[in-house]
């Protein structure tokens, strides 16, 4: 595996990680509000929980993008359009999952600012 391959994922780990920690930070001690109706309840009623879920979560859709590259390398026509078009879509799918991330994460730093 290239190191090319694992940086979205640790992207998505990084960003995945700093939301819940804001998220709990803002929910226990500012008195934010979790818009995830299931998440607001598993965090109003066990911050540990709520952290075993989001991370876990948060790492096995990182994960995901190792094994669909995978499954996309072994295609045996890499020259067809199905294979770069699929390439595409999980490259714009991971990037928009990551801008997603980001924006989260500021969100929930703007919101522990004030």
């Amino acid at each position: 595996m290239r190191k090319i391959e694992v940086i979205p994922c640790l992207l998505i780990i990084l960003m995945g990680t700093i939301d819940c920690v804001t998220t709990i930070i803002g929910v226990v001690y500012s008195g934010a509000k979790e818009l995830n109706p299931v998440m607001a309840g598993i965090v109003s009623t066990n911050v540990g929980a709520f952290l075993v879920v989001k991370i876990g979560a948060t790492v096995f859709i990182a994960a995901t993008y190792i094994f669909a590259r995978k499954i996309l390398m072994r295609m045996p026509n890499r020259d067809g359009k199905a294979f770069t078009y699929s390439t595409r879509a999980l490259t714009f799918a991971y990037a928009g999952l990551i801008c997603f991330l980001t924006l989260t994460v500021a969100n929930n730093l703007m919101i522990l600012i004030r």
